[in-house]
């Protein structure tokens, strides 16, 4: 590893978590997406469309994941329930453990939880931008997104 520090910005002295930089973002997003993950497998699971093989290997792949994260966590000196964000009034970005179960509504429901339904469920975003100077449209862009995690046929 390097000694070099980006933009001449000083070193952080050991146990200065406060400003890590982008690591604890960084490590939000990725246990978000595991956890995201991990809930499509249970749907899987659950619908019978996962054999016994693929089961084993997306159970696996979860758990380094997860040993993974919290290997990081270490090395950044992050506490692993940091990466739950208290949102506010939105709650918080991730479950607390064992409140959340693929399919099964709570009364406060997190961001996973959302995303999780959204994913399930599906959703199209259509949307159309222009971008332009001096009352000239320059770039027109017309956008499709399909978020879902069944299969498109």
């Amino acid at each position: 590893m390097s000694d070099i520090t980006p933009f001449n910005q000083a070193p952080l002295a050991k146990g200065d978590s406060s400003d890590a930089g982008l690591a604890p973002l960084l490590l939000t997003v990725v246990e978000l997406i595991r956890q995201l993950m991990e809930a499509q497998v249970i749907r899987r699971m659950e619908t019978g469309h996962l054999d016994d093989a693929e089961l084993e290997r997306a159970a696996d792949s979860l758990r380094k994941l997860e040993t993974e994260i919290v290997r990081l966590c270490d090395i950044f000196e992050v506490d692993p329930a940091d990466l739950n964000i208290d949102l506010g009034d939105l709650g918080t970005l991730l479950p607390r453990e064992g409140q959340y179960y693929p399919g099964e509504p709570t009364t406060r429901p997190t961001l996973l939880e959302l995303l999780d339904r959204l994913l399930d469920t599906g959703v199209v975003v259509e949307g159309a931008v222009d971008l332009g100077l001096a009352q000239l449209n320059l770039i027109h862009a017309k956008l499709r997104l399909v978020l879902t995690s069944k299969p498109l046929t």
